[in-house]
């Protein structure tokens, strides 16, 4: 029984260097939050997939999915709309309009853009090269006039309507990961003392006291405990001859 548990303790410092050594490296940051999925559309390579970030700004969901991952093309700042590039996905930003403190994230797949955007509506937010290589397949335009979620009712995708999400849809919906602020709670206290608020961890607060030791205070008549003893003995008095030792009196 002991081998076993010794073998399980090795085990795991051999997992927890590896994981540390690991992210020294690079590895990506931890997912600490994921907005929840609300719409699904399309099939195959054609997919697009929608998260509600509340009470969140377009330019706020920006900032925060661009400190995780930097995209390889980033529109102007803008609080009704803005485009995300990662490689082969889009992500569409849009304000709800229903719920304007919310943001709609769509997360689009290339095949998708292409087969329902228009190259018109996508100049005001991407470059001319991105939307030429993005279009190539189509003369250099889109074969659609989707202009994305907030608008579907009025310009709707070729690609096929959107529908709630299934419990399959959720396992390969791309995540959307965000960095929140973690919070520390005293033991013995209501106060919640958020990290890097000014009142970390090892702060002290200035009218907690501190502790201290009075060398020239007894505690209760019993003596500190460096004080001296109230009496002092004295050594014997020897005197040599006889055999005898003789104490003072």
């Amino acid at each position: 029984m002991k081998k076993r548990l010794a073998h399980g303790l090795k085990l795991m410092l051999v997992l927890s260097l590896v994981m540390s050594l690991l992210s020294a490296c690079g590895a990506a940051p931890s997912v600490q939050d994921t907005y929840p999925l609300e719409s699904v559309s399309g099939s195959g390579q054609s997919t697009s997939y929608v998260y509600r970030a509340a009470d969140r700004t377009v330019p706020e969901v920006a900032k925060e999915l661009s400190d995780q991952r930097t995209p390889d093309q980033i529109s102007a700042e803008n609080t009704e709309r803005m485009f995300l590039v990662y490689q082969d996905q889009y992500y569409h930003l849009q304000q709800d309009p229903k719920k304007p403190e919310d943001t709609l994230v769509e997360v689009d797949s290339k095949e998708y853009v292409r087969q329902n955007y228009s190259s018109s509506f996508l100049q005001g937010y991407l470059t001319a090269t991105l939307i030429g290589n993005l279009f190539d397949t189509f003369g250099g335009r889109g074969s659609g006039n989707y202009r994305g979620y907030t608008e579907r009712d009025t310009y709707k995708p070729s690609a096929g309507s959107y529908r709630a999400p299934t419990s399959n849809d959720k396992k390969l919906a791309p995540p959307i990961t965000v960095e929140r602020k973690g919070s520390i709670t005293r033991r013995g206290s209501d106060k919640d003392t958020s990290v890097g608020s000014g009142g970390g961890l090892f702060d002290r607060k200035k009218d907690q006291s501190r502790g201290s030791i009075d060398r020239n205070k007894s505690s209760g008549g019993l003596g500190g405990l460096f004080d001296s003893p109230k009496k002092s003995y004295k050594k014997p008095k020897t005197r040599i001859g006889g055999g005898r030792i003789m104490r003072r009196r």
